[in-house]
C-alpha cells in the first residue's frame, strides 16, 4: 500500500536560512510546519502550561493559565539541566501535535525543525533537508534579524549540533550562500529531485 504521505524535515544551526527555504517550499504550493508556531499554539492552551507547571510551580502561569514565557525564561536560562528538563516536556508534545496536523494529508509534507539532531527526532522523518552556511555569515544575519550581540550568536551556535560531523550522504544538504535566487533554485531543483523519488 502506498504511504499517504511523505514527511520530510527542514534544519539547520541559527541563522543558516532554513526558514527562508521553508517559504520558498510553502511559495511552491507544499505545506509547511513550524514546531514554533505550533510550541506557540500549545503555550496559549491549558494542557502543555499545566504540565510545564508540574515541574517549574505555579507561579510560572498566567492568571488565565496560560504560561508566563518571562517566568519561565527567568528560571531555565542559563542552566543547561533545567533547559533539558523544559525540553523533555515540550519536545514530544510539539512533535505529537505536528504530526497529527498532517493525518489525512498526502503527497509531500515538510516540517520546519530547528532541533531534529540535538532531539534525535531524524529518524521519524522519510527525508531531511539540511541547510547549511558559513559561520560568519550566520552570525551577520541574526545580528540583523535578532539584534544579539556577536558573542550570543556564538555561545548559541556553540550549544547546538555540530553539522560539520553529519553523514552528509544520508541527508540532502542545500548550501546558503546568501544569494536568494541561487537559494531559490536550489531549493527548487531539490524540490523536483524528492518528488520524483517518491513520485509525487
Amino acid at each position: 500500500m502506498k504511504q499517504s504521505n511523505i514527511k520530510i524535515a527542514v534544519t539547520g544551526g541559527i541563522g543558516s536560512g532554513k526558514s527562508t527555504v521553508c517559504k520558498i517550499i510553502e511559495k511552491a504550493g507544499y505545506p509547511v510546519y513550524s514546531c514554533d508556531a505550533v510550541y506557540s499554539q500549545l503555550l496559549n492552551g491549558k494542557y502543555l502550561p499545566g504540565k510545564i507547571a508540574e515541574v517549574f510551580g505555579s507561579e510560572i502561569l498566567n492568571t488565565d493559565g496560560s504560561l508566563n514565557r518571562r517566568a519561565l525564561s527567568e528560571i531555565v536560562f542559563g542552566n543547561e539541566q533545567l533547559l533539558q528538563k523544559l525540553n523533555n516536556i515540550t519536545h514530544p508534545e510539539i512533535f505529537k501535535a505536528m504530526l497529527s496536523m498532517t493525518e489525512g494529508k498526502s503527497g509531500l509534507v515538510f516540517f520546519e525543525v530547528p532541533l531534529l539532531f540535538e532531539c534525535g527526532y531524524q529518524n521519524l522523518f522519510d527525508e531531511v533537508i539540511v541547510v547549511l552556511r558559513d559561520r560568519d555569515s550566520r552570525i551577520d544575519s541574526v545580528i540583523k534579524r535578532d539584534g544579539l550581540t556577536e558573542q550570543e550568536i556564538v555561545n548559541r551556535i556553540n550549544r547546538q549540533f555540530n553539522y560539520t560531523n553529519l553523514n552528509f550522504e544520508q541527508y540532502y544538504v542545500i548550501h546558503n550562500k546568501g544569494n536568494i535566487d541561487d537559494l531559490c533554485d536550489a531549493t527548487n531543483d531539490l524540490l523536483l529531485k524528492i518528488a520524483q523519488k517518491h513520485n509525487r
